[in-house]
């Protein structure tokens, strides 16, 4: 394991032990991984977060006005924890690794789903059914509004992906097609 990895898993194991002993880790641990995969997707907002140049205080008070009325107080401090550490550069893979870590403790494995829109409750419930028939593990849902995805889910769980996204329907029919000449 390199020294990278260490870091990563270390700090994802103190997040978890603090969100933990809050009492808030289902909470958090949603919106701290809301908020890594989108500084992986927004190029602006790891730039802020990540540039030398920028003291602290700025990074800090840019996750204050992203989050500020959106996420509780403690996924605003813990993130705040991790610029000061300067660990912003490593922030979507701590998270996910925080992820792993708290599906493990419920014994689960993290499925991250993309969809077009919000799943409500009931799509959420079958499609945590469905990942599980699939996968044979018990499934602990990350579900992320993707505006890539037009129509469908894309799954991962672990190495495995469950594309039924339209795009992808509409590429094997094209194959379908494609053959049958």
């Amino acid at each position: 394991m390199s020294e990278r990895t260490r870091l990563v898993q270390g700090y994802a194991q103190a997040l978890f032990v603090v969100a933990e002993a809050e009492g808030d880790l289902p909470q958090v641990e949603d919106e701290l991984y809301r908020f890594g995969k989108a500084v992986e997707a927004n190029a602006q907002l790891r730039e802020a977060l990540t540039d030398p140049r920028l003291p602290v205080d700025r990074k800090k008070a840019v996750v204050q006005d992203l989050l500020g009325g959106k996420a509780s107080p403690q996924t605003v401090s813990l993130l705040g924890f991790l610029v000061d550490q300067g660990r912003a550069k490593d922030l979507p893979k701590i998270i996910e690794a925080l992820a792993e870590v708290a599906a493990e403790r419920r014994r689960r494995q993290v499925a991250e789903v993309r969809t077009a829109i919000p799943l409500d409750a009931r799509h959420r419930e079958r499609l945590v059914k469905a990942l599980s028939k699939a996968t044979g593990k018990e499934i602990e849902l990350k579900a992320i509004v993707d505006t890539q995805v037009i129509g469908g889910v894309v799954a991962r769980v672990g190495d495995q992906v469950f594309d039924g996204t339209i795009r992808r329907k509409l590429e094997l029919a094209r194959e379908q097609l494609t053959r049958a000449r």
